[in-house]
Parts: C-alpha cells; structure tokens; sequence
C-alpha cells in the first residue's frame, strides 16, 4: 500500500497525537527570527499533513498554503483550517503556485521521502522558484552519521480512544548501499465496541541524508544553507542526532 493511504491517513492524528505541535512551530518561528526576515508573512508547507503546523501560523497572521501528497490530507487539512484556497494534492517536486513565499517549511521528514537524487534535486529547485529573495526554507531530515550510529530497530505503539484501540508495529530494513531505510508499519486498529480487527500495512522509504549533500543540492538550485542544528535545539549535528534540521536561504 502507498504511504498515507485514506484508512492511515484517517488515524493520523490519533497516532502522532503526543506530538506537539504548538512547542514545534515555537521553535520555527525562533528559526525564523534568527536567521531570516521578522516581518515574514507568507508560508507554505511542503508536507502539510493535516495542517497542524499551518493552523500556528495562521493564528499569528500569516497568509498559509500547504501542498501534500495525499490528497486524503489535504481532505482533513481543509477541514482542520476551514480553508479550501492554498492547499494543494502534490508532490514536493511537482506543485506550481504563482506565487512567492517568505518561508518554506518541510518537516516530519518530507525531505527524506524523496528516496532519489533526482528527487532531491527536482525539490531544491522547486523550492528557490516559490521563495521570495531572502526568502528561508527550512526542512527536517534523517541525518546520516547518527542513523548509521544509532540504526533504528522494532517498535511497537499502543493507543486507545473509546471507540478504538490501535496498535503500530514498527519494522524497518536498512540498505546501506543507497542511503534508504524501509520503514514497514502494520496498523491493527481495533472497534471497542464490536471488537472487528482491520489490519493496515504500509511501507515508507526514507532516504538518511549528510551535509555535504545537502549543500551540494542548495547550490545546484542557487540557495545556500545557512545553518543546521539538532532538531528542537540550537546545538550542531553529532552522531546522536538523529534528526536534523537545515536553513536554507535564497
């Protein structure tokens, strides 16, 4: 099954509903303070999911679009920001918007899911014709020494709602020789009240990326990375972490 199928995509919330947002988009706006412009009032959100981030922005007056690839998102991100202009079904290297953005955001990892170099190449490139000059694009990504440090192994998630219980099995595959890690979820969600089982399937290819690429392919498009921190932090990369975040300028 493709990634963020409609029965997933529909549980999504519920799945990742310890993560907080609100702490998240916190600390992008301080990245945004910090290295770009404070009076910055047009954002998109390549990846925007269910518009969780976005809603943040909108609240605090910025003009808000997302493009995401699963058009059952988008579904749910109309519905969450009671909005139907600005948010789009497409992929992060195909979208075509006339428009100019001041900040571009790219998280929960969107940059690795683009498994190819051609992929990432098609995106930065895409990314510099919707900035604005000095415009910031600032994305998360899988950072490559602490991946191959610290490998992911098997996980399991627990939720419960009254009306369900759900249970993720985590099951990744690395392959070390294209950088891609094969991240194998199986969804068995269950109905409190009729105890009817649907089991879902889905893999995810992630792409672990290094600086020095990622720079590489800022160049190639005419942007340049301006900074990288840990995720959550102001702290550099290091083998321990695992998630990265970068900042690039136009």
């Amino acid at each position: 099954m493709s990634a963020f199928g409609e029965t997933y995509s529909r549980y999504y919330n519920l799945l990742y509903k310890d993560k907080n947002y609100k702490e998240e988009f916190d600390y992008l706006t301080g990245i945004i303070n910090k290295h770009g412009n404070k009076d910055s009032r047009t954002v998109l959100d390549i990846g925007c999911g269910t518009g969780r981030h976005l809603k943040f922005f909108k609240e605090i007056g910025y003009d808000a679009s997302g493009v995401d690839l699963s058009e059952n998102m988008i579904k749910e991100a109309k519905i969450y920001l009671s909005q139907d202009d600005g948010l789009f079904c497409c992929g992060a290297s195909e979208f075509k918007i006339n428009k100019k953005f001041d900040v571009i955001v790219s998280l929960f990892h969107v940059m690795s899911y683009q498994v190819s170099s051609a992929e990432l190449r098609n995106v930065f490139f895409n990314v510099k014709e919707h900035l604005a000059d000095g415009g910031l694009f600032i994305f998360d990504f899988w950072y490559g020494p602490a991946v191959l440090t610290d490998p992911p192994v098997v996980t399991i998630k627990r939720l419960e709602e009254d009306e369900i219980k759900i249970v993720r099995i985590t099951e990744p595959v690395m392959h070390p020789n294209t950088n891609i890690v094969d991240v194998n979820f199986e969804v068995l969600i269950t109905d409190n009240s009729t105890d009817k089982l649907e089991v879902i399937n889905e893999t995810h290819k992630m792409r672990y990326l290094f600086l020095p690429e990622i720079e590489m392919f800022s160049e190639l498009a005419g942007l340049q990375v301006v900074n990288s921190y840990k995720w959550m932090t102001y702290e550099n990369l290091s083998f321990d972490s695992w998630y990265g975040l970068a900042i690039v300028k136009k």
